[in-house]
């Protein structure tokens, strides 16, 4: 018998330097291959505010190296829903306690710059090699139809500043504006407006004066407050120096306008006679800016047909921050593409004749659950933006009178849902394809 065939390094681009982009390359990377990130922005400074880490996700980055490389993380030890006058719809005390005992992983808070940044640098001692100032603006991927057990032709990545470059398997990372999508689909595929826009705000705990609400920044919880067509949330970041407020509110941007500053005036005269430790928060606020919030389409597939080219991320499955899945998603799928190309035990070689049967079962792993999470984040903005009436009377009952108990079906707030919260916050991406892999799945 001759010797066991050596696995083979794939060449990798991955356009785009974001969230799922980085996962992606600490995963190929740590399966072994070549990867090369192809960022347009000139220094990674990541637009944003703060974001929410969920058990699905920071397993993974624990696993990884990275968690620990966080500035700060803020564990909320409360999770508490409220209308928008103030009164308690839903609390949990001993909250991260209670998602470590569930999970084996914990819910974070942090600041989403802090997060690209420990991605990146453990991405570069992996040997990923990040290039900056790199915009993609064409994608060539051969004629030839990968077949199930036929090597994928080369395919190529041109950037603005008029480098080319050359993989086995080019990964679309670039988010909600990919290119890769609109170069995979053959025409400009514009993401569509929701109807709501969000204002996203920062506060330093030294812009704030009042002595309980510093307190409640210092004491790490994660608050929400819902009410007709709105709803806020609030949490601690940077260990409790730093406040992230999100509002989410209809929309009242011209439809060409993806995002610009927005008005003092107008954002608190939105949420005059709501809970006044929210309005307070909101008289901290010295600049803000305001988010068209979009959402795009399901798409026939995330893989082109020559099996050189894969969408991850918000490139194909973009969600609405409502259930605060965006990021953990993406991360996922980073995890789950890199798993799948690498070499184990029941799979010991992944070459570039496997990448078109591996990027089947990609797609078969992660479209239905990301495109799952994707509906229920619209079910999560229907019971939070409920008008005051008979809905909003029946949805508050069920908040009061089931709340902390496993009622066997949804409960308004999927942040605690004893259905939603156990398929969101207990996958796991390791688990997922090692049984698909050793159930005989290609």
């Amino acid at each position: 018998m001759g010797d066991a065939p050596t696995p083979q390094r794939l060449d990798i681009i991955i356009v785009g330097a974001g969230l799922s982009g980085l996962a992606t390359a600490i995963q190929c990377a740590l399966s072994g291959h070549n990867i090369t990130v192809l960022e347009g922005a000139r220094e990674l400074a990541e637009i944003g505010a703060g974001l929410q880490l969920t058990p699905n996700s920071t397993r993974l980055l624990q696993k990884w190296g990275v968690y620990e490389r966080l500035s700060g993380p803020c564990e909320p030890s409360t999770c508490t829903v409220y209308n928008y006058t103030g009164k308690i719809l839903a609390h949990e005390d001993s909250f991260d306690k209670n998602i470590h005992r569930k999970y084996n992983a914990p819910f974070t808070d942090c600041h989403r710059v802090d997060l690209q940044q420990a991605l990146v640098e453990r991405a570069r001692e992996l040997g990923v090699k990040v290039v900056l100032d790199a915009k993609v603006m064409g994608l060539n991927f051969g004629k030839e139809k990968a077949g199930e057990d036929s090597e994928p032709p080369k395919a190529t990545a041109a950037t603005e500043n008029g480098q080319s470059f050359s993989a086995d398997l080019i990964v679309g990372a670039d988010g909600l504006w990919s290119t890769c999508r609109s170069v995979f689909l053959g025409r400009r595929d514009a993401p569509l407006p929701t109807g709501d826009l969000a204002f996203r705000i920062v506060l330093e705990l030294s812009q704030i004066r009042d002595e309980k609400l510093r307190k409640m920044v210092q004491e790490p919880g994660v608050r929400f407050w819902v009410g007709p067509e709105s709803h806020a949330v609030g949490y601690s970041m940077r260990g409790g120096d730093m406040y992230n407020v999100v509002l989410l509110v209809p929309d009242d941007l011209p439809d060409e306008v993806a995002r610009m500053e927005g008005s003092l005036e107008e954002m608190r005269s939105r949420f005059t006679g709501w809970d006044p430790v929210l309005t307070q928060l909101l008289s901290c606020v010295s600049r803000i800016n305001k988010w068209k919030l979009m959402h795009r389409a399901e798409l026939p597939s995330w893989i082109n047909p020559q099996s050189n080219l894969v969408l991850v991320g918000d490139a194909c499955h973009p969600m609405l921050p409502y259930l605060a899945q965006g990021a953990n998603s993406s991360i996922e799928d980073g995890a789950v593409l890199g798993l799948l190309l690498s070499s184990t035990s029941s799979s010991p070689f992944v070459g570039k004749s496997q990448l078109p049967a591996r990027l089947k079962l990609f797609e078969k792993l992660r479209k239905k659950r990301g495109e799952a999470i994707v509906r229920e984040t619209f079910k999560q903005r229907r019971d939070f933006h409920l008008p005051d009436g008979p809905e909003q009377e029946a949805r508050d009952q069920i908040f009061e009178k089931w709340f902390g108990k496993d009622i066997g079906e949804a409960f308004p707030s999927r942040w605690t849902c004893p259905v939603v919260q156990k398929w969101l916050y207990g996958y796991d991406a390791d688990k997922e394809v090692e049984a698909a892999l050793a159930g005989g799945e290609k």
